[in-house]
């Protein structure tokens, strides 16, 4: 009797850890045989992953279509593009938008999926004028994406606005500066849609720009619980660490770093979170490598909320 209670035990736990790794199974884990822990692992190796320099990855809210960025040696920043065709990834492409004027990079598809973001030195027309680092972005119709356009007032009034990320209610998070600003001091600022327009930038508070020695990448929740972002600080890891501030009830709380699983002596940047909440993504590297690297994202929140 003994043996056969342990033995149902042993079927029952065994049935347990199947349903919780059946559970973590999606589109995303196509990529590899390996599912990550609270140790990061290398997405997408040899596919997305390469020689060359990726970064920023975006999802479809089906997580059946992706875009990233890829800098090959001595070229310029490029957006690709892969779908899920059949249960299978199709190969990366060149996404139908780059532009032979420039990078094109940083992509960001919103939590509704209708819109898809991207940064871009690419001029900007005759209307609105100057040129500078812009965000573009392609509308969802039928037959696929629009030809993009760039975001026009308050945003073309900046000469920089990097790293967009959008929330479920249409608010922008991203990197920009005042007039006259160096890079060093650009930070996080917001803009919030009001009446379905954006008619502020508004710089975030003094407990998202902390003291660093730059502060940039932001990642927004979709229901604007946490942000993700990095910077450079003495009291971190390496070249800059990622960091996670929560909402709480409208007041933001200091970044909590990230920790040393994520963090190393390396550059930690540009975070997004898979469209499912199960996965955090970012670049790891040094110079001219480095990889789009992936975590499960709720073992890693436990993680800094047991630990603060």
């Amino acid at each position: 009797m003994k043996y056969i209670k342990t033995l149902l035990l042993f079927t029952f736990l065994l049935a347990l850890i199947t349903s919780c790794q059946d559970h973590k199974r999606s589109n995303l884990t196509l990529f590899s045989d390996q599912i990550p822990t609270d140790t990061p692992l290398v997405f997408g190796e040899g596919i997305i992953s390469t020689d060359s320099y990726e970064f920023a990855i975006t999802f479809s809210p089906g997580m059946d279509e992706l875009y990233f960025t890829r800098r090959k040696p001595e070229e310029d920043n490029k957006i690709y593009a892969m779908k899920l065709m059949d249960g299978k990834w199709s190969n990366p492409e060149l996404a139908f938008f780059n532009t032979t004027e420039g990078w094109d990079f940083e992509p960001h598809i919103n939590p509704s999926g209708d819109k898809l973001y991207f940064g871009s030195i690419r001029p900007l027309n005759d209307t609105i004028g100057s040129t500078g680092l812009y965000q573009w972005y392609c509308k969802k119709e039928r037959n696929g994406w629009s030809t993009p356009v760039p975001l026009e007032k308050p945003f073309v009034d900046r000469s920089v606005i990097m790293f967009l990320t959008s929330s479920e209610n249409g608010n922008l998070y991203f990197t920009t500066g005042e007039k006259g600003d160096k890079p060093e001091d650009w930070v996080i600022y917001n803009s919030v849609m009001e009446d379905g327009q954006y008619t502020s930038i508004n710089r975030m508070g003094s407990r998202i720009n902390t003291s660093g020695k730059w502060i940039a990448h932001s990642f927004i929740a979709p229901d604007e619980s946490y942000l993700i972002y990095d910077f450079k600080s003495d009291k971190g890891f390496g070249e800059s660490d990622l960091y996670i501030s929560f909402n709480n009830n409208g007041e933001w709380t200091e970044p909590y770093n990230m920790g040393p699983k994520i963090n190393t002596d390396k550059t930690e940047m540009t975070p997004s979170v898979s469209p499912d909440g199960e996965y955090l993504f970012f670049h790891r590297g040094e110079e001219e490598s480095g990889d789009i690297y992936w975590v499960d994202f709720s073992l890693v929140k436990e993680n800094i909320l047991r630990d603060n």
